[in-house]
């Protein structure tokens, strides 16, 4: 009697259907250990998407300089790092003429939330804001990094050269300030200091978890920044090099930077130096972490689940002990037998794998409704590795199980009660 693969599989599932409940609560690991690793990966893709399109608003072909690692607009660097001298504007100059392989160069001058104790707060009749950063910049940095503009323009270099009080708005300090969505040519109080919107950028599209810091900047010119806070000395400079020049732009403005520092060549670099794909490939290896701790979580799972299935499935050939008897009676081979059980095995994780999956789905869903600053996006290759596993741990699982069963002897089994 020859049982073809799609008769097993249809009792396979019968199997698992016939005892449901049970089937349910031996599978619960591998729900666990699925649901958890896709749900990770979810999150984690759609973050990683996130701070791509990020950096590659600021500009691919970038290097970037700054004091301190980490964002210049934050304050969390370790003390060592705080220590370091600040970048001086000059270095920027200095930079452009001397770096054969770059293309332009800009400024950037980062203004903390507080300045000499007074906290700053934009604001227009009947409505204000002190959640916003404020960031004074080269007229040139429109070019190195470009953005959308939901209306107006950025500011012009004669602007900048006046020190003229003229400002770009974010997308959502602009939506705080002026609900009726009409800022272009308005004016707005700032620290004291009347500025008047030229440019409303459109909504960025990338970030960390989400959130981009364009969408609540306040943009000034350099000048109108350093006349209005020349105590403030967090510069970065942003280098652009030509095409296909990147590494060697790199290399360059390292050197020139060690040289203005009179660093050796055995001490380390008192600046951070940097360029888009080294700080997405940062960010992969803290993800890569995370995705380790999913990963041996869903392991533990799945081996938990693994256990319960083969625990499950031994039951179940000592209660179908005489039916197997039966089988072998009327001409079943052991190839047979094994094929029976062990797509039994994989049937249970199948389902197990599959409910994973939905609730993985669900939640993600879940969370990038309540959360949409979390961006989350379900990879198609975890749903097919997810399911992949589930069925392989069946496989594994149960093959011991299947192997018992073809073992018995026909009689002994007959004769079983």
């Amino acid at each position: 009697m020859n049982i073809s693969p799609g008769q097993n599989i249809r009792m396979a599932f019968d199997a698992v259907w016939l005892h449901r409940f049970r089937s349910l609560l031996t599978v619960l690991g591998i729900v666990i250990g699925i649901t958890t690793v896709v749900t990770v990966a979810s999150l984690l893709t759609g973050l990683r998407k996130g701070v791509v399109v990020f950096f590659e608003e600021l500009g691919p072909d970038n290097v970037f300089l700054y004091k301190t690692s980490g964002d210049p607009s934050g304050n969390g660097v370790s003390p060592k790092e705080r220590r370091r001298p600040a970048l001086r504007l000059e270095y920027a100059g200095i930079i452009e003429r001397t770096a054969g392989s770059l293309q332009d160069v800009g400024v950037q001058m980062f203004i903390p939330g507080v300045v000499e104790g007074r906290a700053l707060v934009a604001k227009v009749r009947g409505y204000e804001s002190d959640t916003f950063s404020i960031l004074g910049q080269s007229p040139n940095m429109d070019t190195l990094a470009p953005h959308d503009y939901r209306e107006g323009r950025p500011f012009t270099s004669e602007e900048n050269s006046r020190a003229a009080h003229v400002a770009v708005l974010g997308s959502d300090i602009s939506d705080a300030l002026f609900p009726d969505g009409h800022a272009l040519g308005k004016a707005f109080l700032m620290d004291g200091a009347e500025y008047t919107v030229v440019g409303v950028q459109a909504k960025a599209k990338g970030g960390f978890f989400g959130q981009n810091g364009i969408d609540t900047q306040i943009a000034i010119p350099l000048l109108t920044a350093l006349s209005r806070y020349p105590q403030v000395n967090r510069f970065m400079i942003v280098c652009k090099a030509k095409p296909g020049m990147r590494k060697q732009a790199y290399d360059e403005v390292q050197g020139i930077m060690r040289r203005l520092r009179h660093l050796s060549g055995k001490q380390p670099d008192d600046f951070s130096i940097s360029t888009p794909d080294q700080i997405i490939a940062q960010f992969d290896q803290i993800t890569s972490l995370i995705g380790l701790v999913a990963i041996a979580i869903s392991g533990l799972g799945l081996l938990v689940g693994g256990i319960g299935v083969m625990n499950i499935m031994l039951v179940s050939v000592t209660e179908r002990t005489r039916e197997i008897g039966i089988r072998k009676a009327i001409g079943a081979r052991r190839g047979d037998i094994i094929g029976q059980f062990l797509f039994e095995a994989m049937a249970l994780t199948a389902v197990g794998g599959m409910l994973g999956i939905l609730i993985s789905v669900l939640v993600t869903l879940v969370v990038g409704a309540l959360v949409p600053s979390l961006p989350s996006q379900v990879p198609g290759w975890a749903i097919i590795t997810g399911l992949s596993v589930s069925v392989a741990t069946g496989l594994f699982f149960g093959t011991w199980p299947a192997v018992k069963a073809a073992r018995l002897d026909p009689v002994e089994a007959l004769r079983y009660e």
